[in-house]
């Protein structure tokens, strides 16, 4: 034992690298479920000591393996899950999405419009598996009543979902880390990848209305049958819609007016959850919480914890800064679009996770100035990055797999064609953004 402590104390970033990418090769292949190869990754870095198992005489210098897990990052992600599980229950956000198809007369064209609208909106809110789950039960009703297929409904809601998670902080899971290890507040977030989200959003709608537009047909009366859509029945409690409703609007407040109130948005978020628990069954509604990304965030950052105590991260900063010859433009595109590509592949959570603490580095390094538009190209990258394949995301899987329940089976090349278009424009007009707003 003795000899493979001595080896591994000699070879730190060799085995941290090795535990790292083989947690990525796993994840990457999905037969095993990624949180035990978080956990089972996190528990042999801490084993082998590549991390500290004690706090030590020194607490900040040390390595101890809690110091590395973001606890900013995993108290925000339970509280929102906490707060839009509580909210759903009262079937407010059924309600909105009935109302909006109300308005479209039955129109198809005008329905994936208006189901693409509020799935990025909501999904710029909610995390995306609880916007898709929320959204397709009425993506089927439609698709029946109007006896069309509910294929391509379904690709642009998955598409929708990532472009709508990028605009916020608390959109997409990989924006979460973003903004706790750069400082970012929700404003920061809204101020610089909004409008850019926005104008992806307009662009990909078109380009999906080209492809689907003789798909999208529906005979008169069936389109009649949606404008009569009864929505009455829809709220199942009237006094939990109004109170998740105005916590939920309070918690997006308390986001907004950090560069105010300097509360962080994770605190906001555990107060608007306290709150809303009170009222409820705390064991019925901590069930519901997606402890499995929970376990997963945790494990991942004890993990790349290891390779960062190793020096790795110093060496992938060293290593891009060297390739670029520090021209920040040459950086900036690199980071874009490596990261649009290999979300596409990988996990966009552990790409992010791992990336973070390299700007970070470079950001040490070079000041935060020249580090500031390499935070919103690791952003627009992840995020968008993740309508490339139908593994990209969690959402794409979710979608994926319960459309081939329901007799719409989306293929991985099928999606492609679409996934990989999206994709491409995406990075296309981020570059174009990044480039004028910080580089020009």
């Amino acid at each position: 034992m003795d000899i493979i402590f001595n080896y591994v104390n000699g070879h730190q970033l060799l085995i941290s690298s090795l535990i790292l990418i083989l947690a990525y090769v796993f994840i990457a292949w999905e037969k095993i479920s990624k949180v035990t190869i978080a956990l089972l990754g996190a528990t042999v870095t801490i084993f082998l000591g590549l991390v500290s198992q004690t706090p030590g005489v020194d607490s900040e210098n040390s390595h101890y393996f809690i110091n590395f897990v973001d606890f900013n990052v995993i108290f925000l992600l339970v509280s929102m899950m906490i707060i839009v599980n509580i909210a759903n229950k009262s079937g407010i956000f059924s309600w909105v999405a009935n109302a909006l198809l109300k308005k479209t007369k039955g129109h198809p064209v005008a329905i994936m419009w208006v189901l693409g609208l509020f799935t990025a909106v909501a999904s710029a809110f909610l995390d995306n598996v609880t916007t898709v789950i929320l959204v397709m039960p009425i993506t089927f009703l439609v698709a029946k009543k109007l006896d069309i297929n509910a294929v391509p409904l379904l690709i642009m809601e998955i598409l929708a979902s990532n472009i709508g998670g990028t605009a916020t902080l608390i959109g997409d899971p990989p924006n979460i880390i973003i903004g706790s290890k750069a400082g970012f507040s929700f404003l920061t977030f809204l101020k610089e990848l909004t409008g850019i989200v926005a104008v992806i959003f307009v662009v990909s709608m078109f380009v999906l209305y080209f492809a689907f537009r003789k798909q999208l047909v529906a005979d008169k009366e069936k389109m009649d049958e949606i404008a009569r859509l009864d929505n009455s029945d829809t709220i199942a409690d009237k006094m939990l819609a109004i109170r998740s409703s105005v916590v939920l609007g309070l918690v997006v407040l308390g986001f907004v007016t950090h560069d105010i109130t300097h509360i962080e948005s994770c605190l906001v978020a555990m107060a608007g959850a306290s709150f809303l628990l009170i009222f409820e069954q705390p064991k019925t509604i901590l069930r519901s919480v997606e402890w499995n990304t929970i376990f997963f965030f945790i494990g991942l950052f004890i993990i790349i914890g290891g390779f960062e105590a190793a020096g790795g991260i110093k060496y992938m900063a060293e290593w891009i800064l060297q390739v670029t010859n520090g021209n920040e433009s040459a950086m900036a595109m690199l980071i874009l679009w490596a990261s649009g590509v290999l979300s596409g592949v990988v996990d966009n959570i552990p790409y992010t996770a791992t990336m973070a603490p390299m700007i970070y580095q470079i950001q040490l390094v070079e000041g935060a100035a020249y580090a500031h538009p390499l935070w919103w190209c690791l952003s627009l990258g992840a995020c968008l990055g993740g309508n490339m394949t139908i593994i990209g995301a969690a959402a794409n899987v979710i979608v994926s797999e319960t459309a081939a329940a329901h007799n719409y089976p989306i293929s991985f090349m099928k999606f492609l064609k679409y996934g990989l278009s999206i994709t491409f424009v995406s990075l296309v007009l981020s570059s174009i953004y990044i480039y004028f707003r910080f580089l020009h």
